[in-house]
C-alpha cells in the first residue's frame, strides 16, 4: 500500500486519496457502504466540500465513530468572514467532528492573503489557532492563482486539476510545490472522465509527489483502485505508450468537464456537451446516442454566443466553438458518417 506525506502537514495519507463529490448522488446508505469499505481497507484522506449538497453529512455518518483514524479536507467558497465561519460551522457539524484536518479555499478568483482587505486568510488564521482547523490549504483551476499561493507561502498545500494529460506548466507546478514543502493534491486525475484507463493514471501519479482524488460513486469504482493497493501497476514502457496515445489524441483545446462554466443562459449542459464528440469515441456510444442526449446536443442551437462560458473557463477554452464542433460531430454520428 502506498503512502506519502503531504508536505509541511505532516499527515501520511494512503495515495489512494477518497474524492467525495460523487457520493451527492447515492443514498446515505450507499454513501456509507462505500465510504466504510475504503476506510475499511486503508483509504485515510477523504475529500469534501461545503457546496457539495449533503457529501460532508455523508461522511459524519459513516466514519464518526473512527474519526481519530482518518483526515477529513473540506472547502469554503466563502467571499466574506461571516460566510467563512458559517461555512465552517456547518461543516463541524455534519461532519460530526469538532476540527478538520485540511480547511481550503475552494477556487476562490485570487489568492487570499493577510490585509487584502477581505479578512479571509485571517479568518482562517483564527479558526486555525481555535483547534478548529489543523492545515490550510487552497484549490484553484487557474494557473496563476495556483501559482500565487504556492509563492506566497501562506498555504500548506495546494489542490488543483493534474493527469498524465497535463502540461508543462502544471508539471512545473507540481514541482514548486515540492520545493516549497507544499503538499499537492491532484484533482481530476482521470481528466474529468476522458481518461478511460485507470491504471495508467493510477500508475502516473503513483510516480509523481502527489495526492489524487479518485471520485468515487460506485462500489466498483472503489473496488478497482483498491485492486491497486495490492498490485500497484508500474510506469512501464507499455504504459507509457498508453500515455503517449492519449496525449496525441487529447492534448489541447478539449473540456475537463469541471463545470465553471455554468450555467448556461438557454439551459445547455455544457460541460458534457463541449466534450461529448471525445466521450463518444473513447467511452461505450450507446448510452450517448438516447433521445434524452440527443435533446441535450440539440439545444447547442439555441446558443447566443454571449460568451459568458468562455469568459468563466478556466482553461480559456473558447466553449462556443467546442460546442459547435462537438455538434456537428454528434450529427454525424447519428447519421452513420463515424463510428
Amino acid at each position: 500500500m502506498l503512502k506519502m506525506t503531504l508536505g509541511k502537514t505532516g499527515m501520511v495519507v494512503n495515495k489512494n486519496g477518497f474524492g467525495a463529490l460523487p457520493i451527492q448522488r447515492i443514498s446515505r446508505e450507499e454513501a456509507a457502504k462505500i465510504l466504510c469499505k475504503a476506510y475499511d481497507n486503508g483509504i485515510n484522506y477523504f475529500d469534501t466540500a461545503r457546496v457539495y449538497s449533503d457529501s460532508e453529512e455523508k461522511i459524519g455518518y459513516a466514519l464518526s465513530d473512527v474519526r481519530e483514524n482518518i483526515y477529513i479536507a473540506t472547502k469554503t467558497m466563502a467571499t466574506t468572514v461571516e460566510k467563512f465561519w458559517a461555512d465552517l460551522k456547518t461543516s463541524l457539524e455534519l461532519l460530526q467532528t469538532d476540527y478538520v484536518d485540511l480547511y481550503q479555499f475552494h477556487n476562490p478568483s485570487f489568492c487570499p492573503k493577510p490585509g487584502d482587505g477581505t479578512g479571509l486568510y485571517e479568518a482562517m488564521l483564527e479558526a486555525k489557532e481555535k483547534g478548529m482547523v489543523r492545515h490550510i490549504g487552497i484549490t484553484n483551476h487557474h494557473l496563476a492563482t495556483a501559482m500565487e499561493a504556492v509563492e506566497s507561502g501562506l498555504y500548506e498545500t495546494l489542490q488543483f486539476p493534474y493527469s498524465y494529460l497535463s502540461s508543462e506548466l502544471e508539471e512545473e507546478l507540481v514541482r514548486k510545490c515540492k520545493e516549497a514543502g507544499m503538499g499537492f493534491v491532484s484533482m481530476k486525475a482521470l481528466a474529468g472522465g476522458l481518461i478511460q484507463n485507470s491504471a495508467v493514471a493510477y500508475a502516473f501519479q503513483a510516480s509523481r509527489d502527489a495526492l489524487p482524488i479518485w471520485g468515487i460513486q460506485k462500489e466498483s469504482e472503489l473496488d478497482e483502485f483498491l485492486s491497486y493497493q495490492e498490485n500497484p501497476p508500474v510506469l512501464d514502457d507499455e504504459l507509457q505508450a498508453v500515455i503517449e496515445k492519449d496525449k496525441q489524441e487529447l492534448m489541447g483545446d478539449f473540456c475537463r468537464g469541471c463545470g465553471y462554466c455554468m450555467p448556461c443562459p438557454v439551459g445547455i449542459e455544457i460541460n458534457n456537451c463541449a466534450r461529448m464528440g471525445l466521450m463518444i469515441r473513447r467511452s461505450p456510444s450507446a448510452p450517448f446516442l438516447t433521445e434524452d442526449w440527443q435533446a441535450k446536443m440539440k439545444k447547442i442551437d439555441d446558443c447566443l454566443h454571449c460568451g459568458k462560458c468562455k469568459s468563466k473557463c478556466p482553461y480559456g477554452l473558447d466553449t462556443p466553438k467546442l460546442l459547435q464542433e462537438n455538434w456537428k460531430d454528434y450529427q454525424e454520428i447519428l447519421a452513420g458518417k463515424q463510428v
